[in-house]
């Protein structure tokens, strides 16, 4: 699954988190719902579930005439592999001025905040005092 969710583009994004949220649905209501929020054409939109399809990201059920799109992808796995391979891009001495930043610049509930606290207090119990730089090979980058 790990090269299907990093093929996905920020556009198939959109038609995916449509269909997460629907569980399914019918090309018509994909395209409504993406020209009414993106003003993208029907054109474009169909474009993006092909791609999908061939990608075999999402799967199509025939019903009588009409095409249902559906997941193949688990929504909550797709985004940990997303996230996952973005910080594989960091150097991870960067990574907890990442995830401030990202803490300070989303929207989090007080229960998402809540256990945010209790993951970060389990963490620190068994984290190092600095991370060491990654980047040259599993060495520090002090010269």
């Amino acid at each position: 699954m790990n090269n299907k969710v990093q093929s996905i583009s920020n556009a198939e994004w959109e038609v995916m988190r449509i269909l997460w949220t629907l569980g399914n649905a019918k090309s018509k209501t994909i395209i409504d719902l993406l020209t009414k929020k993106n003003n993208w054409s029907e054109s474009t939109i169909k474009t993006l579930i092909t791609r999908l399809k061939n990608k075999k990201i999402i799967g199509v059920k025939k019903e009588g005439n009409k095409n249902f799109y559906y997941c193949l992808v688990d929504e909550d796995e797709a985004y940990k592999m997303s996230i996952m391979h973005l910080f594989k891009e960091i150097c991870c001495m960067q990574y907890g001025s990442t995830l401030d930043y990202l803490i300070n610049n989303i929207e989090l509930s007080k229960n998402d905040i809540d256990g945010l606290i209790k993951t970060l207090e389990q963490k620190k119990a068994g984290a190092p005092d600095k991370v060491e730089c990654k980047c040259l090979g599993g060495k520090s980058n002090e010269a």
